[in-house]
């Protein structure tokens, strides 16, 4: 199953496409690519398969992997370095939401004078950028999860400050992306499972925002059943090629839906992955059923209409038994304290961090600070809101 898509963007997908790696550079007329991969993922065998057949097409082929999960600003500013000391004329990015975020943002950031943050999704920040210098992005994902691939944002973390980032620029969205399901068949259980179900909270979120966007909500509900029919199935049996292709566009279908929004799911992931450098993936399923269960009287009726279109039994506490029972399934934590010492939390300046988070302002039902609060108690304690 081959074939070629272009919302967001222009999309190579099916078995084995990663051999038209050479073609995507030669359209975007890039003649000096910088590889951008993270440093867990430079050394696997398919990996380095792929850098030896490009390498065949770019003799003096540049590698960028100094850099591993939770990518922070400096990481950036060393693949920028290594982007123009070389003359480079774009971005080869491949890996998961780390690496397809860092080379994303060398991108971007190779044609910029202003420190990164100057580009925070913050109003119209994104109008300071000189538009003219940004490089042509090929994207590239081994997981499926992020979205990135499909995404007009890089997640960075602010290392000074502790906090993790939103950099916004419509034409950070790559220009050619490739989805090839065999690169992600080696993916273990434990990571096809947690960024699995950061894609479930993509959809998720997206189709519960208030905002008015029903291509959004069209493209979320036939994202969130493409995971259910296929998420345990590539968890149990990874190399599963039609379960692993749903999984990759599902991923891809997320990013482009949460252009209407997200919520409290992800305003309570990012301060702990900056703070902590807990998987985004994981603690969005952590967070999922505490956040679903306190915002319910605003998204009930929400919930309903997916539970119709997969086949589950039309209420509220149908759709949350098939959370918690997919979450017990792909052996995801039921709390934060199963994964790390909470007693160190300093819960009032978590919850000040979340609350500034640009996706806090998505969330369907109005919070504030002690809102947030109270979510991560019950999410340590594991209480779910009646």
């Amino acid at each position: 199953m081959k074939s070629n898509w272009n919302y967001p963007t222009t999309v190579w997908v099916g078995e084995n496409r990663i051999n038209d790696l050479g073609e995507a550079c030669k359209n975007l007329n890039i003649s000096k690519p910088l590889f951008v991969t993270d440093k867990d993922l430079v050394n696997l065998p398919f990996i380095k398969k792929i850098i030896s057949e490009i390498s065949k097409e770019f003799k003096k082929l540049k590698i960028f992997s100094n850099f591993s999960g939770n990518p922070v600003g400096e990481n950036v500013d060393d693949g920028v370095e290594e982007f123009k000391t070389n003359n480079c004329d774009g971005v080869i990015a491949i890996g998961g939401g780390s690496a397809l975020d860092v080379g994303k943002a060398i991108a971007f950031m190779s044609g910029q004078k202003r420190p990164i943050w100057d580009f925070e999704d913050i109003g119209d920040y994104w109008k300071r950028a000189d538009e003219k210098n940004i490089s042509s992005i090929i994207a590239i994902p081994t997981t499926a999860g992020t979205g990135s691939e499909t995404g007009r944002a890089s997640a960075i973390i602010n290392k000074k400050a502790g906090i993790k980032k939103i950099i916004f620029h419509p034409k950070i969205l790559p220009s050619i992306v490739i989805l090839d399901p065999k690169l992600t068949v080696e993916l273990s259980p434990r990571l096809t499972a947690a960024t699995g179900m950061d894609a479930l909270a993509h959809n998720l979120e997206a189709f519960c925002a208030p905002s008015f966007h029903p291509m959004a909500d069209g493209i979320a509900l036939e994202g969130i059943k493409l995971i259910k029919n296929s998420l345990i199935i590539a968890f149990k049996d990874g190399k599963n090629i039609e379960a692993r292709q749903n999984l990759l566009a599902a991923s891809s279908m997320g990013s482009t839906a949460f252009q209407k929004g997200l919520g409290a799911i992800h305003s309570l992931s990012h301060p702990v992955n900056a703070q902590y450098n807990i998987h985004h993936g994981l603690s969005n399923a952590i967070f999922m059923p505490y956040v679903l269960t306190f915002n319910r009287s605003s998204i009930e009726k929400k919930i309903i209409s997916i539970c119709d279109y997969l086949e589950l039994d039309k209420n509220f506490d149908s759709f949350l038994s098939w959370i918690l029972a997919l979450r017990k399934d792909l052996e995801i934590p039921n709390t934060l304290s199963d994964v790390m010492d909470c007693s160190k939390f300093n819960l009032e300046e978590l919850s000040l961090m979340a609350l500034k988070d640009p996706s806090t302002s998505g969330n369907p039902k109005k919070i504030d600070k002690d809102d947030l609060k109270l979510m991560y108690e019950h999410s340590i304690s594991g209480e779910l809101f009646k």
